[in-house]
Formats: C-alpha cells, sequence, structure tokens
C-alpha cells in the first residue's frame, strides 16, 4: 500500500470548538478523497493505483503533575508524558469532543494538538451510513480491493485500552480515550445494522429491553408527543429512520422497513442528544453484550435494563418490580473480558432514581412501597430452559447468593456498563415465578402485558429525566475508574 498524504500538519489549539473544527475538516477531506478514488477507479476514470488517508488525531504534552479537582472522574491524564488518540465521525461527536478537549485544557493548562494521524482509514468505514459499497462494482475491479484501498484490520480494532490490558513501554504515546477511531468506526457500521437506526438519531440515555409490548408502548406515547406539538422533544425516530418531528402527526423523512432488524431501536429525540432511546434486544446474554458493545462508543450518559424476570420468591407476585443492587453473572459472555470474580457494584444515583420513579408513578413511599418492589440481586444465566434441569443445583446457587429474580440480559448490560464507564441500573417486572408452579402461559402473559407494561415504562421513563437532570460530572461515577484511565470519560 502507498504512503498516505500528508495535507495535515499538526497544529497547536488553545480553543476546544477550533480543535473540533479542525478535526472535522481534517476527516471529511480525508474520507471524500477514498470515497471520490474508489469511485473514479471503479468507473474505469482513473489509473487502478493504491489510494490511502488517515485518520485525524488529538494529541496533548503534559510535562508536569497536576493537581486537578479530585470529584471530576475523567477530563485529566495521571502525569507527565504524551497522549493522543485517532477521532472518526467528529461531526457526531462534537459536543462529547468539544467538552473533553476543554477539560483537559483547564485541568491542564496547555494546548491540544490536532492533526493528520499515520492509522489508515478503511475503505469501508468511508462511506457514511446509508450507504455502501457495491459489490458488483468492486467484481469488475482486475486488482483486488485489498491491495488498492486499506480494509478493517481487527488487530487494531479491539477493547484492549477499555479492558485494561493494553500494555505500553516507558516514553510510548499513551491513549487519550477509551476507544481507537477504527473501533468506533465498526461499532457505528454495526449499529446501523443491528438497529436500523443511523448512529445520529442515538440519544444519551438508553433503555433496553426484552419484549417488543415496551416498544409498541413507548410509540404510542411517542407519536402522541409529537402530534401534540408540545414537548421538550423535538422529534420521534423509527427503524429505517423515519423522523416524525414535533407538530406533526405522520414520518417526514425516512423509509418503512418491510421487515424490523434484530434490534430495532426507537430514539425520542432532544435537540442536544439528552432524549431516550429505547432498544429492544430481544433474549439472551449474547445480544445484550453485541449491542452494548457497540451502544458504549457513543458515550451515553446512562442506560437501564427495563424488562421480566422470574420472581424466586413465594412472597413475590407477578407484577412486582426488582430493583437490583447486586448480579449473579452466570451469562458467561464476558467472561474472557471481564472476569465473573469482579464485583459490578450499584450507582447510587441510578439506585435513587429508580426507587424515586417507582415511588412517583405507584403513588407508594417508604414501607408501603415495598408491597410492590424488592432490592436485591438478580441472576442472569444463559440457559432460557433452566427449569428442565435438576433443580437442587440451581436453586441452592440462588439461595447462596440470596437472588430474588431471574432473567437473561440483565447482569450483561450492567457489567458492560461497568466495562466501559457507562452508568447502569436495572428494574425488573416479575411475570413468571417457574418454582412456584406460575409458568408464563400465554393467556396469564396478555394479562399480564396489558396491566404492567405501562406502568413499567413510565417509571423508566421518569427515572431517566431524573438522571438527566443532574449534571454529567455526578453521573459518571467514580467507582467505574480503574487505576490508569483515559482523560476522555
Amino acid at each position: 500500500m502507498t504512503e498516505a498524504r500528508r495535507e495535515f500538519a499538526f497544529q497547536k489549539f488553545s480553543d476546544p470548538k477550533a480543535a473540533v473544527a479542525k478535526l472535522c475538516e481534517i476527516y471529511e477531506v480525508s474520507t471524500r478523497h477514498i470515497r471520490e478514488s474508489f469511485e473514479a477507479i471503479v468507473s474505469g476514470k482513473a489509473e487502478a493505483r493504491p489510494v490511502r488517508a488517515c485518520y485525524p488525531a488529538i494529541r496533548i504534552t503534559v510535562s508536569t503533575f497536576s493537581q486537578v479537582d479530585s470529584r471530576l472522574a475523567y477530563g485529566h491524564v495521571p502525569g507527565p508524558g504524551v497522549y493522543a488518540t485517532t477521532i472518526s465521525r467528529p461531526e457526531l461527536f462534537e459536543g462529547y469532543l468539544t467538552e473533553q478537549i476543554g477539560l483537559l485544557m483547564r485541568n491542564h493548562n496547555v494546548e491540544v494538538e490536532v492533526g493528520e494521524s499515520d492509522v489508515p482509514i478503511p475503505l469501508h468505514f468511508a462511506f457514511y451510513e446509508g450507504t455502501h459499497v457495491d459489490g458488483e462494482a468492486v467484481s469488475n475491479l482486475t486488482v483486488p480491493l485489498r491491495d488498492l484501498f486499506d480494509v478493517p484490520d481487527l488487530s487494531i480494532t479491539d477493547d484492549a485500552i477499555v479492558n485494561g490490558t493494553i500494555e505500553f513501554r516507558p516514553g510510548e504515546v499513551q491513549p487519550l480515550a477509551p476507544f481507537t477511531a477504527p473501533r468506533i468506526d465498526y461499532s457505528l457500521h454495526r449499529l446501523q445494522h443491528y438497529t436500523a437506526t443511523a448512529p445520529r438519531h442515538f440519544q444519551n440515555f438508553v433503555i433496553f429491553t426484552n419484549y417488543q409490548f415496551y416498544v409498541d408502548e413507548f410509540a404510542v406515547r411517542s407519536r402522541a408527543i409529537m402530534a401534540s406539538g408540545n414537548s421538550e422533544y423535538t422529534a420521534f425516530v423509527e427503524p429505517g429512520n423515519l423522523v416524525t418531528r414535533n407538530g406533526d402527526s405522520e414520518p417526514s423523512e425516512g423509509e418503512a422497513l418491510p421487515r424490523l432488524p434484530q434490534m430495532p431501536a426507537y430514539h425520542l429525540a432532544r435537540d442536544d442528544h439528552s432524549g431516550i432511546t429505547l432498544i429492544n434486544i430481544g433474549v439472551g446474554p449474547s445480544n445484550a453484550k453485541t449491542i452494548t458493545d457497540h451502544v458504549a462508543v457513543l458515550r451515553p450518559h446512562a442506560w437501564l435494563m427495563l424488562g421480566h424476570c422470574a420472581g424466586l420468591r413465594n412472597s413475590q407476585k407477578l407484577g412486582d418490580y426488582v430493583l437490583a443492587h447486586g448480579y449473579v453473572r452466570e451469562d458467561h459472555v464476558l467472561d474472557a473480558d471481564l472476569p465473573s470474580w469482579v464485583p459490578i457494584p450499584p450507582l447510587a444515583e441510578v439506585q435513587v432514581a429508580l426507587e424515586e420513579a417507582v415511588a412517583e408513578v405507584t403513588g407508594l413511599t417508604g414501607w408501603e412501597l415495598k408491597r410492590v418492589m424488592r432490592t436485591g440481586t438478580v441472576a442472569t444465566i444463559d440457559n432460557r430452559n433452566w427449569e428442565l434441569r435438576d433443580h437442587h443445583e440451581p436453586v441452592q446457587r440462588f439461595s447462596q447468593s440470596r437472588a430474588i429474580a431471574l432473567d437473561m440480559e440483565s447482569a450483561t448490560i450492567a457489567a458492560n456498563g461497568f466495562r466501559f464507564r457507562v452508568p447502569y441500573g436495572t428494574l425488573l417486572c416479575v411475570s413468571d415465578k417457574p418454582l412456584h408452579g406460575e409458568l408464563k402461559l400465554p393467556g396469564m402473559a396478555s394479562a399480564f402485558y396489558r396491566t404492567q407494561v405501562g406502568q413499567h415504562l413510565e417509571i423508566g421513563l421518569r427515572a431517566m429525566e431524573r438522571l438527566r437532570a443532574m449534571h454529567s460530572e455526578r453521573l459518571h461515577s467514580r467507582k467505574l475508574r480503574s487505576f490508569m484511565e483515559t482523560a476522555f470519560q
């Protein structure tokens, strides 16, 4: 592969907005060069020769240890050295980047440098969502595609930084952000694939659910909010990027899909991205890990699991709520990234927001609230038909762990929140009690869903609104930070 053009040498900035504007310029010039070159080569208008352009990067040099506000969990580097990160889609992350760069400048009293890195942009990632590399055009090339353009390199597209497994020798450049540009690009494209909505529509407060009933209720409420024309929310976005704007009763852009994607996403949007995204992740820890792996690169302010669970205590009733304060992790999908012996602590801000929302919606407080909600341990397993096994073994583990509920997603979502430094919480609703003869059967399920889904969703939405009212510094808990952390949260 040919050497990349070097159009943008590193330049110092003391204004965060100017630094982000330069990142946007470099990224647009570089990706446009790749797209235009590809189109010219496959159309026969240009000679088939290697083409390369690289991601923009941010770099900061700190020469002294700095005294910073210890209440803040991010926005500073641990000591002297050079720190850098590659950047993708800076226009999508404009607010986030401006905030993070501004914190570095304020906390260390230094300028940041912005320029062109030496990390190539893969051809596939130079095309935004909604566009693609034409397979027929590629098949007509007489030279292999990877001899002309860079393709995704999985050796530099991993989670070594956030997992804390990356190793550096003294004097090497340290990471400034938890994700590299190729890792972000990979997830942005996966989000489009799995949810059928563009990454630009995702909001900073995300609710995951495991039942379509919640999606149906969310869609009905969101459409009513848009039709009212009197809301702080500005748009409702559905799969296919169907956008219904505030004051409208029908979508004004996008295209309805003939079938839903694997994990459809719905976005009740605000202009500053502080709205609410709801994703139906389906059943199982694999889906839960997959979607949170990708949503994490958007750096959401919080995510919650709202779903159904099996109640494990005889005193529980169908429709009771379970507020998780601990997890038994038998999902196994994260064993290689976050060992099961790592504790996943409850986050006070999220726990309080959820409990207050339950009290507000149900009208119950104090001792009376305990009639409909228990706080306790949730066990997450990867075997949906655990009931078919000899009960002695799982029941003993549930008893020893003091588990009060069982599901297949909550611990995975919480653990990945811990791993990716995204505040997390879980509020489940008891839909069956298999240990006590109350199995989830079609007739029972329908009646249960009709009476409980609306209330449960309302609790989740109000909890998110409470979290939104907090300053982001308070929400991003120091509990989620390890010994050596990146400056970007």
